[in-house]
Order: structure tokens, then C-alpha cells, then sequence
């Protein structure tokens, strides 16, 4: 194979890049978390001293030992929250599970009911999530519970703990912040597939536990000097900004993006830019 059939085998160059464990959880502030437990328990009956957190980077919630009684109250990864409230129904272990308001609906079908409540958290990560919760208690397969959105809301209001964290990203991270910000301000941007990969963090961020939010794009040199030059036009600079930078290993996947730049054939601006 030649370097040039290398570089255009892109599925190939993309699996070579990609971390091998990655977690979407969403860091619970302990404040948002009290509130939530201890409205639930107070609820449905729950002895708090029962409830248990199976859910945290590299854990197995299948595997986890469930005391006699334990009750799961948790925030578990939104991507895969089918298959682990159908394990808990299997399985017959109570739950209380936090879930995207958005598509909260959909587990009713596979037992749960649904918790709605006006909650729009902002988790750790800086991500802000319109959230419902998922429950194997209760007769009602939905129901609106004004006083946990209150609870809520109140937990937020707490101390600086609750606060968002502002990032400044390098330049080849294309975050969905960024894309939303150029759109906002009217920006026309393209980027072609060939110049861009997806990652979940940069390795510092993935060092301390963060993602971005949605994921994220590296992109090329080229396309990363376009995007810096519109932003110019509106983007402020804060001084407390928290500062990430790129690894070795992410220079060199920007350094074969640029060769993919060079030596790939044209794509048309039908193809634009994707989360691959």
C-alpha cells in the first residue's frame, strides 16, 4: 500500500487514534445530588442508608455486588441507559436513575417511569442538561414534580462548587460550543471530513477526568487557522480561562490531517463537516 492509499484508508487511520475506554458520565455535583436523593427518599420510602452509586469511570454496574436491598440512585451514562434500565428491571433491582428530559419518554416502553421537573443542570464538565429521571417506584408511568425542581434549582444556587468552569481550547479543537458560536454570529464555516477527527477529550482532559461535552473535532492546521480568523471578529479572552493544550500524540494526528489536506483528492462541500 502505498502512503497515499494509507492515508485515504480513513477508517483505518480514524480506529488508530481512538482511546480504547472512554466514559460519557456527567460528574453529579454533590449538591444537585443531595437534593435529588434526598427528595426520592422522602417519596417513594427510600432508606438512604440502602441506596448505592454503581456508576463511575471504568466501573461495571453488571458486575457491581448489590447489597440485600440496595437501592440504585445515580446518574449513569446517558448513551447506554437502555440497556442498563433494562438490566435493572431484569434483575429486579429498585432504581432512581437520572435521565436526558429530551428523551426520557422513550423508557416507558421498556417499564420505567418517568420523573419530569423544570431542571436544567449544569453538570461538572460545564454541561447543561434539561434532566428527568427514570424509576422502577411509583404507579404512574409520568409525572410532573414541581417540588424536585425547586430542590434543584436551590441545590444550584450553592456555593462555588456549582459554578462553571471556562476552558479555552486549542485552536485544532472544534468543539460543538464553538460550532453553535459560529453559527450564532452568522459565520460561514466549512470543513471537509478529510481534515477532521472525533475525539471525546484531549488527552489532558481525559488526565483529570473531563470531556467535551458532545465530543469534539482535532482538525487540521489549515482549517483550524480559518476558524481562528473568524473568531477573531467576537471572541473575548478571560483571564481565568482554565487553559488546555494538545499531546504529542494529538500532533501528530493534526500533522497526518494536514497530509490528508495535501494528498486526498477534493470533497465536495456537500460533505461539509460531520461528527464521523
Amino acid at each position: 500500500m502505498t502512503r497515499k492509499e494509507k492515508f485515504n484508508d480513513y477508517e483505518g487511520f480514524v480506529e488508530k487514534f481512538k482511546p480504547k475506554k472512554t466514559t460519557d458520565d456527567c460528574y453529579t455535583p454533590p449538591a444537585i445530588y443531595a437534593a435529588v436523593k434526598d427528595w426520592a427518599c422522602r417519596r417513594y420510602g427510600i432508606d438512604p442508608d440502602k441506596t448505592v452509586r454503581p456508576f463511575w469511570p471504568g466501573g461495571d454496574y453488571e458486575a457491581f455486588e448489590y447489597p440485600a436491598g440496595a437501592v440504585v440512585l445515580d446518574n449513569p451514562p446517558f448513551s447506554c441507559l437502555a440497556k442498563i434500565v433494562r438490566f435493572y428491571q431484569e434483575h429486579q433491582i429498585p432504581y432512581f436513575l437520572f435521565a436526558p428530559a429530551l428523551t426520557a419518554l422513550g423508557y416507558t416502553r421498556i417499564g420505567a417511569s418517568v420523573i419530569f421537573s423544570d431542571s436544567k443542570i449544569t453538570y461538572h464538565n460545564g454541561a447543561q442538561v434539561n434532566t428527568a429521571f427514570v424509576t422502577s417506584y411509583g404507579e404512574n408511568v409520568v409525572e410532573i414534580a414541581p417540588d424536585l425542581g425547586e430542590a434543584i434549582k436551590a441545590a444550584q444556587r450553592k456555593g462555588p462548587s456549582l459554578r462553571r468552569t471556562v476552558y479555552q481550547y486549542p485552536p485544532n479543537l472544534l468543539t460543538t460550543q464553538g460550532v453553535l458560536a459560529l453559527a450564532r454570529h452568522g459565520v460561514p464555516y466549512e470543513l471537509p471530513r478529510r481534515e477532521a477527527v472525533f475525539v471525546r477529550a484531549l488527552d489532558a482532559m481525559r488526565a483529570e477526568g473531563k470531556e467535551a461535552f458532545g465530543g469534539a473535532l482535532l482538525i487540521s492546521d489549515r482549517a483550524a487557522a480559518q476558524k481562528t480568523d473568524v473568531e477573531r471578529t467576537f471572541a473575548t479572552t478571560d483571564t481565568t480561562a482554565k487553559i488546555w493544550t494538545l499531546s504529542e500524540r494529538e500532533r501528530k494526528i493534526i500533522e497526518n490531517l494536514n497530509l490528508q489536506n495535501d494528498e486526498s483528492p477534493a470533497v465536495s462541500p456537500q460533505q461539509g463537516f460531520s461528527l464521523l
